[in-house]
């Protein structure tokens, strides 16, 4: 049984939820609104979050900051509509769990807080598991593929850049595995769900009295890694001062755990991931140009997956094996008629999006076959409306483009329009008037 603090703002559908998620077992405690489940939060310290993405004081990405910054590592699953998936697969990056399209479907729902409860006991797994990844067999995959052969057994520092849910820390085990490091430890650090200010513990570690709260001493995670490989994963979320003691730590091979005035060598191979293009945020003073050429050594870029062409149809074959293990099923294929609609699809959420799909249709096929009727409807809607728009269509596209651009960069700024207006080279007055009418709350 699990505590879960369902955060939603309709009432009969949360009263639903609640019904739904206590009948099979689980403490369920509401609110309906961000500054009443911080109260909760506080108070009942609730074992996973299931929280709709727009709420009447804010957005679920406040109470993503609010409990990173906490430094809790409680899942938290967004509840969005399907026009909204872009927004919450890039919430994602700011600590998110997974994500649920709405309206929920209660089997689903169930493997989702199973899945998340079940990583919080394991080991940094990431969003697609190494061991049972594959290759891709296109042009674009060979030639990611003879890049990391190229590059594993070398020291160098890579940075594997591409979209969320690409498969950069699929990558990054790759680099790992492929090297003499492979016998020594392989650490994962999502530094978008580091908080300002444990992050430099986090990799560093402290002794004890270095802070308040500092009870014990921690060995850090370059310390951990001694030997084997670091991986930072959105390593353009660090602090401007914990990017001076990353450089220092890469430049001397040593570090200082918080508090102490003894450094320790370590011996790291460091590879970092960014969906950011961090020679922007350089020319944006936001991350230090020393740092970024350290890094950059080497640079595998992921492409997203739809443009990977014919190895979607190997990762959906892929995803269905997995899932029927998972789910314990023997779903053979999928029905043409609904294969098609899967290739056509833009998937946003990349191979995330894709195995969540796959992992959904099998959970709602009963045969051997999943049929057009087990695909979200809202995807078919979606697919029908991007066809609807021409390529000739030029004002059409720019505007979908626009509005997602937009939405983007307000979730980097998390919704500081300011700096969201500022670096989109607009004044803010323009911005809202765009906001309003592109229907961005």
């Amino acid at each position: 049984m699990a505590k879960i603090l369902i955060i939603e703002d309709d009432l009969t559908f949360s009263q639903i939820l609640d019904g739904f998620l206590s009948k099979n077992g689980h403490q369920v405690m509401l609110a309906n609104n961000v500054r009443k489940a911080l109260e909760i939060f506080k108070s009942e310290c609730p074992d996973v979050l299931l929280a709709d993405y727009r709420l009447p004081d804010g957005t679920a990405l406040d109470v993503l900051t609010y409990i990173t910054d906490q430094a809790a590592t409680q899942p938290v699953v967004i509840m969005t509509s399907f026009n909204d998936v872009r927004t919450a697969v890039r919430s994602i990056q700011m600590g998110a769990s997974d994500y649920i399209t709405k309206p929920v479907n209660p089997d689903e729902l169930l493997m989702i807080i199973n899945s998340v409860l079940n990583k919080g006991t394991s080991s940094n797994s990431g969003t697609v598991e190494y061991q049972d990844a594959i290759k891709g067999k296109s042009p674009v995959s060979d030639k990611i593929n003879e890049y990391i052969s190229l590059v594993a057994p070398t020291d160098m520092s890579v940075i594997i850049q591409g979209e969320s849910g690409t498969g950069k820390e699929y990558a990054a085990r790759s680099l790992h595995m492929q090297s003499k490091r492979r016998d020594n430890p392989f650490i994962a650090i999502d530094c978008g769900a580091l908080s300002k200010d444990l992050a430099a513990s986090e990799l560093f570690g402290h002794i004890k009295g270095a802070f308040t709260g500092a009870l014990n001493n921690k060995k850090g995670q370059f310390e951990a890694a001694h030997g084997g490989t670091l991986f930072l994963d959105e390593v353009g979320n660090l602090s401007y001062e914990v990017q001076v003691k990353l450089l220092r730590a890469i430049q001397e091979r040593t570090i200082q755990p918080l508090g102490s005035t003894k450094n320790l060598k370590v011996d790291v191979r460091i590879i970092t991931a960014t969906n950011d293009d961090l020679k922007a945020s350089v020319q944006n003073g936001t991350f230090r140009e020393d740092l970024y050429h350290r890094l950059n050594e080497f640079k595998i870029q992921l492409p997203p997956l739809r443009e990977r062409g014919r190895d979607i149809e190997l990762f959906i074959n892929h995803f269905i094996k997995q899932s029927n293990q998972a789910l314990g099923k023997n779903v053979v294929k999928i029905a043409d008629p609904a294969k098609e609609l899967l290739l056509q699809y833009d998937w946003p959420g990349n191979l995330r999006e894709l195995k969540n799909v796959i992992k959904r249709m099998i959970l709602l096929t009963n045969g051997d076959i999943a049929e057009l009727d087990s695909l979200p409807e809202e995807m078919m809607l979606a697919i029908d409306r991007d066809t609807s728009v021409s390529g000739s269509d030029l004002k059409a596209i720019n505007e979908i483009n626009e509005k997602a651009l937009i939405q983007e960069t307000l979730i980097k700024v998390r919704y500081n329009k300011s700096k969201a207006a500022k670096l989109l080279n607009i004044d803010r007055k323009t911005l809202y008037s765009k906001m309003e009418r592109y229907e961005i709350e």
